[in-house]
C-alpha cells in the first residue's frame, strides 16, 4: 500500500477475487456484508476492483492466475480471496504452485494467522476452545514456498523422492514478533511448537529464535511443545492455548485441527499478510459439489474480512474499519446463538438466509 493510499481519509480499495466452486457465493456473500459493516461504522464506501482467478481466468486468458490481476492487486489496499479448486485444473495449469500460493509468494506475506474459536449455538467438540495459530507462511516443508527457482520438491530416481525444508532466523524473527504481539493483545501467551527432537538443527533454530524474540516481550509467557504433543493436547485441553506459532506444514494441519474442534472448517478463518499487505481467505476449499446451490457457509471468510478490516485500521491508523470488524464478529456469533446456520453446522439456512441474518444484526451495536 502506497503513501498515498495509507490516507484515512480515502476510501477502501479492495481487490474481490471469486475463484472456483462456492468462491462466487461466499465472496458476494462477504462482501455485501462488508459493505454494510463499513457504512454502519460510519467509514466511506469502498471501492471494490473485481480480479479474475481460476476456471474464469483459464477461459478467459489461458493462465488459472494471470499477470493482470497480480499487478491490479499491487496498487489495491488490501483484497478478499475466494477459493480455488487447482485440483480440477487442465493439467498444464497445475504445474507449480496453486493461485493462493503464487500470491502470497509474490507479495511476500509471510504470516498466515488463524483463529480457532467456538461460538455459542454451534456444537463443538472443544466449546471452550478459544485460540490463534500463528503460521510462518514463507517456507519450511512446503516445497512451492522455499526455492528461489524450481521446487523444493525433487526424485532423482523413480523410486526417490525428496523434499527440501527451510528454516532461516529473518523468517523465524519476523513471525515471532508476530505472535507476541498479538498474544499481547490476548491472554499474553504464546505457545512455541516445533520438532527440534528429530529435526534439531531446523526446528532447534525456529524454537531458539522465537524464544529469543520473546525476551523482546517481557509481558508476554512463553512456552514450547513438540507438534504430535501440540496436536494431542488441542483435543484434550484446548482452553490451555492462547497463541501458537509454528512453521508452514505444522501450522496448516493444527489449524485444519483446530477449525474442525470448534465446529467446522466452514468457521475456519484466515489472514495472510505481512507488514504491509494483506490478503484475508478462508482455510476451506472450493467445495465444487455445493456450487451454485445457495448452501455453502460464507462465515469463515466473512470473518476472514474482519480480520482484513482490523488489519486495515491499524495499518491507516483509523479506528473506522476495527469499528466494522467488530460489528461482523459479533454479528455473526449472534446470528450462530439465534440457532442461525447453514447445512454444515446442522442448520437450515441458505447462503443467502444466513448473510441477511448477519447483515440484520450488523445494526445493533
Amino acid at each position: 500500500m502506497s503513501e498515498a493510499r495509507n490516507d484515512r481519509r480515502l476510501p477502501l480499495r479492495l481487490g474481490l477475487i471469486d475463484g472456483d466452486g462456492i468462491g462466487p457465493e461466499v465472496v458476494g456473500a462477504t462482501r455485501d456484508v462488508v459493505d454494510e459493516a463499513l457504512a454502519a461504522a460510519g467509514a466511506p464506501e469502498p471501492e471494490w476492483v473485481r480480479l479474475s482467478m481460476g476456471h474464469k481466468a483459464i477461459a478467459e486468458s489461458g493462465d488459472p492466475l494471470p499477470e493482470d490481476t497480480l499487478a491490479a492487486l499491487a496498487d489495491l489496499d488490501a483484497w478478499i480471496l475466494g477459493p480455488h479448486d487447482n485440483a480440477s485444473y487442465a493439467p498444464e495449469h497445475r504445474t507449480g504452485a496453486p493461485p493462493g500460493g503464487t500470491i502470497r509468494k509474490r507479495f511476500g506475506l509471510y504470516a498466515n494467522i488463524r483463529p480457532a474459536r467456538a461460538f455459542v449455538g454451534v456444537r463443538a467438540a472443544a466449546p471452550e476452545m478459544d485460540l490463534v495459530i500463528v503460521r510462518e507462511n514463507g517456507e519450511g516443508l512446503y516445497a512451492d514456498r522455499n526455492m528461489f527457482a524450481g521446487a523444493g520438491e525433487f526424485a532423482p530416481t523413480p523410486d526417490v523422492a525428496l523434499t527440501v525444508g527451510v528454516v532461516t532466523r529473518a523468517a523465524c524473527e519476523r513471525i515471532a514478533h508476530v505472535a507476541c504481539r498479538l498474544a499481547a493483545t490476548r491472554r499474553k501467551r504464546v505457545t512455541i511448537v516445533h520438532k527440534a527432537n528429530v529435526l534439531p538443527l531446523t526446528m532447534g533454530l525456529f524454537r531458539d529464535v522465537c524464544y529469543r524474540v520473546a525476551r523482546d516481550h517481557p509481558g508476554v509467557a512463553v512456552d514450547d511443545e513438540h507438534v504430535d504433543a501440540a496436536a494431542a493436547h488441542l483435543v484434550r485441553a484446548p482452553g490451555e492455548y492462547d497463541v501458537l506459532v509454528t512453521e508452514n506444514l505444522f501450522g496448516d494441519i493444527l489449524s485444519d485441527l483446530a477449525g474442525e474442534l470448534s465446529g467446522s472448517l466452514g468457521l475456519a478463518a484466515s489472514l495472510n499478510c505481512s507488514q504491509t499487505q494483506a490478503m484475508a481467505q478462508a482455510v476451506h476449499g472450493a467445495a465444487p459439489t455445493l456450487a451454485g446451490h445457495n448452501r455453502a457457509n460464507p462465515a469463515a471468510l466473512q470473518l476472514s474480512a474482519a480480520m482484513l478490516l482490523r488489519w486495515l485500521s491499524s495499518r491507516r491508523d483509523d479506528p473506522a474499519p476495527a469499528r466494522a470488524a467488530d460489528r461482523i464478529e459479533r454479528a455473526i456469533a449472534a446470528t450462530f446463538a439465534a440457532g442461525i446456520a447453514t447445512a454444515d453446522l446442522g442448520g437450515l439456512a441458505s447462503t443467502g438466509e444466513f448473510t441477511e441474518q448477519v447483515r440484520a444484526r450488523l445494526h445493533r451495536w
